[in-house]
C-alpha cells in the first residue's frame, strides 16, 4: 500500500509541473505529456491492471484540474496504461526503463493516446481531422518521446550500474 501513496504523491507533483511549468517549454503550443511518461513508468513496473487504474486516476485528476473536457484525459490515459501494460515483464522492468525500449514504448503509447485525444478534443472546432492528427497528435508524441530520454538515462544509470 505504501507504493500507491508514493504514486499518488508523485502524480500530484507531476500534475502540477504539467499544468504550470509545461507551457514554459512548449513549442508552438505543443508541450510534452509528462503524465503519460509517469503512467507508462507505472505500467511497466507494476503491470497492465495497475497501469489502467493509475491511468484513469491520473487522467481524471488532470481533467478536474483543467476542466475543459471532463473524461477525455481519463479515457485516453486509461488506454495508455492498458497499452503500456503489454510491455510489462516481471523481471525486465529495470532493463526496459533504462534502455531505448522505454522511449519506443513511450512513442507508441503516446501516438495512440495523442491521436485519440486530439481527434476528440478538436471535434467541432476549425481544426480539421488530419491537422489534429499530424500537427498536434504526432508532434506531441515525438516531443514526449524526446523528453522521456531524460528518465531513460536516469534509470539506466540507476539500474544498470
Amino acid at each position: 500500500m505504501g507504493k500507491h501513496f508514493k504514486y499518488l504523491f508523485f502524480s500530484f507533483i507531476i500534475l502540477n509541473v504539467q499544468t504550470y511549468l509545461s507551457p514554459l517549454i512548449s513549442i508552438k503550443q505543443i508541450s510534452p505529456d509528462l503524465l503519460l511518461i509517469w503512467i507508462v513508468y507505472i505500467a511497466l513496473k507494476e503491470g497492465q491492471f495497475t497501469g489502467i487504474i493509475w491511468g484513469f486516476v491520473i487522467g481524471l485528476m488532470f481533467d478536474l484540474s483543467g476542466g475543459l473536457f471532463i473524461g477525455l484525459a481519463a479515457m485516453t490515459k486509461t488506454i495508455a496504461g492498458f497499452l503500456a501494460g503489454y510491455f510489462h515483464g516481471e523481471n525486465k522492468a529495470p532493463l526496459t526503463l533504462g534502455s531505448y525500449r522505454f522511449v519506443l514504448i513511450i512513442l507508441l503509447v503516446s501516438l495512440v493516446h495523442s491521436v485519440i485525444y486530439f481527434v476528440l478534443f478538436t471535434r467541432g472546432s476549425d481544426i480539421g481531422f488530419w491537422k489534429a492528427i499530424f500537427q498536434y497528435g504526432v508532434a506531441t508524441s515525438f516531443y514526449t518521446s524526446a523528453v522521456s530520454l531524460l528518465p531513460m538515462f536516469i534509470f539506466g544509470r540507476k539500474y544498470l550500474t
